[in-house]
């Protein structure tokens, strides 16, 4: 226990929460961070994708920003795990194939899948409570997606 936890209401430095666009946005990012850095490709896969849903399309770039900069402080400050833990259960339960398909998609986007990605797609697919066979039909898709 800290010496701040006596002191301080525990729920003066409680993130917000999230909305669905948080945590779609969140899900994605951590899963660009899994491996402990985050490649070009991944970020370059995480804006596209980001970009082209609907649930953004009216989001002002201020906006997007801002909401980005916080998911990255979140990222800095308790990395991927905690992002994961704040992002999951807000995720809409009609988006949850969507967002993992999209987390494979940015896990293979620089072209190696390293042993912390596959192990975070396995942790991803549980918390989002997919069936595995359906899961592991995405991951095919994905891999088919990215090769060459």
């Amino acid at each position: 226990m800290s010496l701040f936890d006596d002191v301080l209401d525990d729920s003066s430095f409680a993130p917000e929460q999230f909305g669905p666009q948080e945590a779609f946005a969140g899900t994605l990012l951590a899963a660009s961070a899994c491996d402990g850095h985050i490649a070009d490709e991944e970020v370059g896969t995480l804006v596209t994708t980001l970009t082209r849903m609907k649930m953004y399309q009216h989001v002002p770039p201020h906006r997007f920003n801002a909401m980005m900069d916080r998911l990255l402080g979140i990222l800095k400050r308790g990395g991927p795990e905690k992002l994961i833990a704040l992002a999951v259960p807000v995720v809409p339960p009609e988006l949850r194939e969507t967002v993992f398909a999209n987390a494979c998609d940015i896990v293979l986007a620089d072209g190696v899948v390293e042993a912390d990605e596959k192990a975070f797609i396995d942790d991803l697919l549980i918390k989002l409570e997919l069936d595995s066979q359906r899961a592991k039909t995405i991951v095919q898709v994905m891999v088919f997606k990215n090769q060459g």
